[in-house]
């Protein structure tokens, strides 16, 4: 099996979660910080993960990173998620066969999923797309080698992934509809559909803790 690292690209808190309105800005960033948090120790308990590097220019979410054995990897300024896994890249540097980008307000996921896509990255080259449950996003890329073919997050992502990973691999990119992996929080919407689900019953407590109102 591949070394695997895990990429997780993590927007600066006080600015994250503009949409959910039924939360204050201190609210949204503990929200972001719980996300954060649980994908984080995610990725720490899954044995087939050899690294994980995690980059923001947000200096608690680097010091988040380093609680959980993460590689911290500061940016000068918030550029997007495509520059962030750029410099992912460039700090892993040969050091993982192939790396899965996970996004900081995925926290369902669980070691379970992770070891699915692990185990779906041969023969390489290869590409695997898990799309956002709305299918207007990327929810986990893995990219095997990790250079195999930039990224293009923001642009209605998960069929460019899928696209560009067929021509980079020769046909041998994947769409997998991994429902956890795919349940992400950016509004309001988002937060109740996860909350009547359930996957994560501790985690579930938290967020409705912050937001009693969304919870069914």
């Amino acid at each position: 099996m591949p070394r695997l690292s895990v990429i997780v690209p993590v927007k600066g808190f006080p600015r994250a979660k503009s949409r959910l309105a039924a939360l204050s800005g201190r609210g949204r960033e503990e929200l972001c910080r719980i996300m954060l948090e649980e994908v984080l120790r995610t990725v720490s308990l899954s044995p087939g993960v050899s690294s994980s590097v995690v980059v923001s220019a947000d200096a608690e979410a680097l010091r988040m990173a380093e609680r959980f054995g993460a590689e911290p990897v500061r940016e000068g300024s918030e550029a997007g998620v495509n520059a962030a896994v750029a410099l992912a890249d460039a700090a892993l540097d040969g050091a993982a066969d192939a790396t899965l980008v996970l996004p900081q307000d995925a926290p369902f996921v669980t070691p379970g999923d992770i070891d699915l896509l692990r185990r779906l990255a041969t023969p390489r080259p290869c590409v695997v797309v898990v799309p956002s449950r709305r299918l207007d996003g990327t929810n986990a890329l893995l990219r095997a080698p990790p250079r195999l073919m930039r990224t293009h997050y923001d642009e209605d992502s998960y069929r460019i992934h899928l696209d560009a990973g067929r021509r980079a691999a020769g046909g041998n990119a994947s769409l997998v509809l991994a429902r956890r992996v795919m349940m992400d929080i950016d509004d309001e919407a988002d937060v109740r559909y996860c909350l009547a689900r359930n996957e994560k019953p501790a985690l579930c407590g938290r967020i409705a803790a912050l937001m009693p109102g969304l919870a069914p």
